[in-house]
């Protein structure tokens, strides 16, 4: 691929992260976790991280400890790093010596650090997660004997009680009952941690959803992923990004392959699921669900090209889709379309035509896709 005129590429704007992490910074009133799990949502790891701590973020969350490792050695020392999704035998002699943050949930995760932290020669930082209602990760029944566990590990030197933390399952439903009562089981697991004679440095809880909407829910620290790449946690019952003053990061585009005019009555893609209405001109975008393109929008997405909203025919295929252009179009192989972002749909609205959420839409970007930082 020639790089000074790429098939296809997401454009980040890094002061619009920057930004973001301003706003959701003095929107919390304490400490923010910027969360790049996903290669940062798709955005890129390491520079929407410093983007992010030029916006204030004290904190550098992912889920792999992979990812946590790569942002130690790029350099970011500043900061603290924490990494949750952690199996058995991970990299956690790496994790300890490289000073990250790790998650335990059950008594077994937190002795397997703690000889690790034994071999390192020094305490590992450890954050207990309970589980207050999402039944997915931390202990539930078992968060006594955990607590317990961590407690025995901290008198004998090998623990730091970094933090004590969970995470929301309906936080983007303002009001939903079981809001609160994640909240009250959250405060209930923090007495079971006072009771025990420990005293975690940070108590965290808030995603994205609750950072924007509960005062209530933000104790030492927000964790912040979606909101800081300019986009709503869910814009039908939270409205648009705009509307906390976010700005979308990300605009996809690409260059048209094959421009060429069609008749009426044909079959566009495979399956012939779409046939033209009027004789058009139709462009060929080498971009598929391989890149990230969902299959899913086959007909029913849009893009932008000339100012112009046009629409997708027929199916989705790997590397290439077709867009109906217009009869009129003097669009040229080698011109520019926007599918989102900038002049473009937004995310939310290829989110909303392809039946899923923006998360997927920006996460689901492949490495093929060239990465261009303004």
């Amino acid at each position: 691929m020639n790089p000074s005129f790429p098939r296809a590429v997401a454009r980040i704007d890094l002061a619009a992260i920057t930004h973001n992490a301003e706003t959701l910074r003095a929107r919390a009133g304490v400490e923010l976790m910027a969360v790049l799990k996903a290669d940062a949502y798709g955005h890129g790891l390491i520079p929407v991280a410093r983007a992010a701590i030029a916006g204030g973020a004290t904190w550098l969350g992912t889920a792999l400890l992979q990812e946590a490792i790569a942002l130690r050695n790029a350099g970011l020392t500043e900061v603290r790093i924490m990494a949750w999704l952690t199996p058995p035998g991970d990299q956690y002699l790496e994790a300890i010596e490289l000073d990250i943050d790790l998650s335990a949930s059950s008594v077994e995760a937190v002795e397997e650090i703690s000889a690790i932290a034994a071999i390192a020669g020094r305490p590992a930082r450890v954050h207990l997660e309970v589980d207050t209602g999402m039944t997915r990760g931390g202990a539930l029944g078992a968060w006594p004997e955990v607590v317990a566990a961590a407690a025995e590990q901290v008198t004998v030197g090998n623990l730091v009680l970094a933090g004590v933390w969970s995470h929301f399952a309906r936080a983007d439903e303002p009001g939903h009952p079981a809001n609160e009562a994640q909240r009250n089981s959250f405060e209930e697991a923090l007495t079971v941690v006072k009771e025990a004679g420990l005293k975690p440095e940070v108590r965290h809880l808030s995603n994205s959803a609750a950072t924007l909407v509960d005062p209530n829910a933000r104790y030492d620290l927000v964790r912040t992923g979606i909101a800081l790449y300019g986009l709503s946690p869910d814009p039908r019952t939270l409205g648009n990004a705009s509307k906390f003053d976010l700005r979308p990061a990300m605009t996809l585009t690409a260059r048209l392959l094959l421009v060429k005019q069609v008749p009426a009555g044909v079959a566009v893609s495979y399956g012939g699921t779409s046939i033209t209405k009027r004789a058009t001109r139709v462009g060929v975008v080498p971009m598929g669900y391989a890149d990230g393109v969902p299959r899913h929008g086959s007909n029913a997405l849009a893009v932008n090209f000339g100012g112009k909203t046009v629409s997708v025919l027929g199916r989705i295929c790997m590397d290439q889709f077709v867009i109906d252009l217009g009869p009129d179009s003097t669009a040229q192989a080698g011109d520019e379309v926007t599918l989102f972002g900038g002049e473009g749909p937004s995310v939310d609205a290829w989110a909303a035509a392809s039946g899923t959420i923006n998360y997927e839409i920006v996460t689901r970007l492949s490495p093929r896709v060239l990465r261009e930082y303004l």
